[in-house]
């Protein structure tokens, strides 16, 4: 008798060791998904910040050359007023 209770209690055994592996294994799946599904999520955010500060950055260099050139524009003026140049006035070139 006990020799034939063995096999179905090794297999009950087997069987619940599988189903438990297999819920292990989907339970990490799930979660896996979900961190992609996170990572995904913030690589889009990330990408659209990072696309508004490229169109900021190049607001902000054609305003910088519109004022480099305005001011090149006074100096210009001034020194056509007043018929001599002023070293002073001149923006340094490494500016």
């Amino acid at each position: 008798m006990n020799d034939d209770t063995q096999p179905a209690d090794s297999s009950m055994t087997n069987r619940d060791s599988l189903a438990s592996r297999e819920a292990r294994l989907e339970a990490r799946l799930i979660d896996l998904e979900s961190r992609l599904a996170y990572q995904e999520h913030w690589l889009d955010a990330l990408d659209k910040t990072l696309t508004d500060q490229h169109r900021r950055l190049e607001t902000l260099e054609r305003l910088g050359e519109l004022l480099r050139q305005r001011l090149r524009e006074q100096q210009q003026a001034l020194a056509s007023h007043d018929g001599e140049f002023q070293p002073r006035d001149e923006t340094p070139p490494h500016y």
